[in-house]
């Protein structure tokens, strides 16, 4: 079904990552929509791996293994946005950026940068093949306290498996540039290995969109996937007890524990740091607005 498996820096099969460890007992994400199944080419990387399609020039799925420790050491690095495009993709089937700019979406990870647990990890993330036209107040609201929630409740389980992509659901769906399709809805769909939970967030792709919690079978049937192969049916016919998306968690704990200086940091230290990192954050937010 695969048209070719490469990673990142172009090289075959034969030589690339093994990502075997990033799916739940060792199987990828099966497509039972044959309507998904064209120009397909499978990427891996160093802490999640793309399935990217050439028709829509987006990712199909994106899969992570999120453990309490990725998530700490995550936590730790800071973002550098550095979207880029992908050259392991042939240049037609690939986004290019130019695509996005001026296209009214904000360029959306699927396996997202916070997830990152090394600076190169997250550098990889940001590779147009993970990434999808998504509304901006959906994607910096909803869908950042989606990613938030599925952190905190890695860190309590200590493993999960997550699946994230987009849906494009109608007869009229929306390209920018006339290349890159726009998703009517995003998933996200979680298992627990230790328990066997299962579930997955939906999200309208639009600025007033709400989310709602689906089993992995009523996901099949919207998203045309198959999204953890391996779970037993009765796992797949239920939704677990997905927590509610707090808007800002982690950005809020964050800023919260660099403007607390430790006992044995000098205040000007301190200072330093905050100076840093708050014009850290002015350039890239006018990166943003910029592009």
């Amino acid at each position: 079904m695969l048209a070719a498996l490469w990673v990142a820096d172009g090289s075959c099969a034969a030589q690339a990552r093994d990502c075997t460890g990033l799916f739940a007992d060792g199987r990828r994400p099966e497509i039972v929509n044959p309507k998904l199944a064209r120009s397909l080419v499978a990427l891996c990387y160093e802490a999640f791996a793309v399935l990217h399609s050439g028709v829509s020039r987006t990712p199909v799925y994106a899969t992570e293994r999120l453990t309490a420790a990725s998530v700490a050491a995550a936590r730790r690095v800071d973002r550098t946005d550095s979207f880029h495009d992908e050259d392991a993709l042939p240049a037609e089937d690939r986004a290019r950026l130019d695509d996005y700019v001026h296209s009214g979406f904000d360029r959306g990870h699927m396996a997202p940068a916070g997830d990152m647990p090394t600076g190169e990890a997250q550098a990889q993330s940001f590779t147009l093949a993970n990434i999808v036209p998504q509304d901006r107040e959906m994607n910096r609201g909803l869908w950042a306290a989606i990613e938030e929630s599925v952190r905190r409740l890695a860190t309590r389980r200590g493993t999960l498996f997550v699946v994230t992509g987009p849906i494009y659901s109608g007869d009229a769906v929306q390209a920018i540039n006339g290349r890159v399709l726009v998703p009517t809805h995003l998933f996200k769909a979680l298992y627990d290995p230790a328990t066997g939970d299962a579930g997955a967030y939906l999200v309208p792709n639009r600025d007033d969109a709400a989310w709602q919690a689906l089993s992995l079978d009523a996901l099949r049937q919207t998203a045309g996937l198959d999204v953890f192969p391996g779970l037993a049916p009765a796992a797949k016919a239920r939704a677990m007890d997905l927590p509610e998306p707090r808007a800002f968690a982690r950005g809020e704990a964050e800023e919260g524990a660099r403007r607390r200086p430790r006992a044995d940091d000098s205040f000007g230290a301190w200072a330093r740091v905050e100076l840093h990192r708050a014009l850290r954050r002015l350039w890239r937010d006018l990166m943003r607005a910029l592009f």
